[in-house]
């Protein structure tokens, strides 16, 4: 079994011993609180650690208040401590600072041992706070870049694109395909992964408005929910119709033209075009052709949205040789 440590970890290690140090180094009783709320306020994202510290420091704040009021007008009891978290817990709960519920808990626990409470000991439960919440803070201000992962799953979500719609270009063309649909598999779960990521960068840049990476991958989403209403689609279309031998080059070109940069325009004015020409071409004979060119023209409006959607992109999202 090999073992591997992730960044993640690491910081919690370091960043836990570090605290302690910092508390004993200034001789504050329950120095060990310190790495513990170190452990807690280290989350996988900048935003969530920040949330998480504002929280526990809010509600430590709240508890230590909680505690002089309840301990020094009731005593120093199991009683006491009872009536104080029944009223102390909702009150976190209103304030939204549950995160904290536990962390202040100790706090109290420790004032509790005190058997008294002075600006000593409220000192001494602030500073070892501070130090926990600092160091954590501290220590999760570096997040790894995640650009090459966001732009490998970029890629491969492009090539899977690519192969479906170049497959359905080759049923359209011959009305058979040896292709078994894994792409269809793959890419709905790269997607949702992309996203997780994706939405994992947007908070480790809290100050950096840059979610072009997430945009991206909606986008593609819901691209992907239209090429899945289009197989059934294309299976009803009979290979024989002049206008599905048009679609399917239509299909393997769009198919050679998945990448980030914005060429929908490019492919709907010859959607339009093709459109037109359907339209003013000949009634249909018979039921069959009705039913065909009827398919047809709903495929033509899904492939529009397909198109609209990548149009709609913010222009400039990713640069030119990207």
């Amino acid at each position: 079994m090999k073992l591997k440590i992730g960044y993640r970890t690491l910081k919690t290690a370091i960043g836990t011993g570090t605290a302690i140090t910092i508390a004993q180094i200034f001789s504050l009783d329950n120095y060990v609180s310190a790495g513990i709320l170190t452990i807690l306020c280290i989350k996988p994202t900048t935003k969530r650690s920040f949330l998480s510290s504002w929280q526990r420091f809010l509600a430590c704040l709240l508890g230590i208040l909680f505690s002089a009021v309840f301990f020094e007008g009731i005593g120093y009891n199991p009683l006491s401590i009872s009536l104080l978290l029944l009223m102390f817990i909702p009150a976190v709960v209103a304030i939204k600072a549950t995160e904290g519920v536990i962390t202040s808990s100790v706090i109290i626990l420790h004032i509790y041992n005190f058997g008294t409470i002075s600006w000593d000991i409220v000192f001494n439960e602030v500073a070892i706070i501070v130090i926990g919440i600092g160091v954590a803070l501290l220590f999760n201000l570096y997040m790894p870049n995640l650009e090459k992962d966001l732009l490998k799953y970029r890629v491969q979500i492009e090539e899977k694109f690519s192969v479906i719609l170049m497959e359905y270009a080759v049923y359209l063309r011959h009305g058979e395909s040896s292709w078994d649909g894994k792409e269809m598999l793959e890419v709905g779960d790269a997607l949702q992964e992309a996203k997780s990521i994706a939405l994992k960068d947007i908070e480790n840049h809290m100050l950096r408005d840059d979610d072009k990476y997430y945009k991206y991958f909606k986008m593609r989403e819901k691209q992907f929910f239209i090429l899945e209403r289009l197989l059934p689609i294309i299976s009803s279309l009979d290979q024989t119709y002049i206008q599905g031998q048009k679609m399917a080059e239509f299909m393997e070109k769009l198919s050679h033209a998945v990448k980030p940069q914005n060429t929908a325009s490019v492919f709907l004015n010859e959607l339009y075009e093709m459109r037109e020409e359907f339209r003013n071409s000949a009634l249909p004979s018979d039921r069959s052709e009705f039913e065909t060119r009827s398919a047809l023209h709903h495929f033509l409006n899904e492939i529009e949205q397909y198109l609209l959607l990548k149009r709609y992109l913010k222009p400039g999202a990713f640069s030119k040789d990207e």
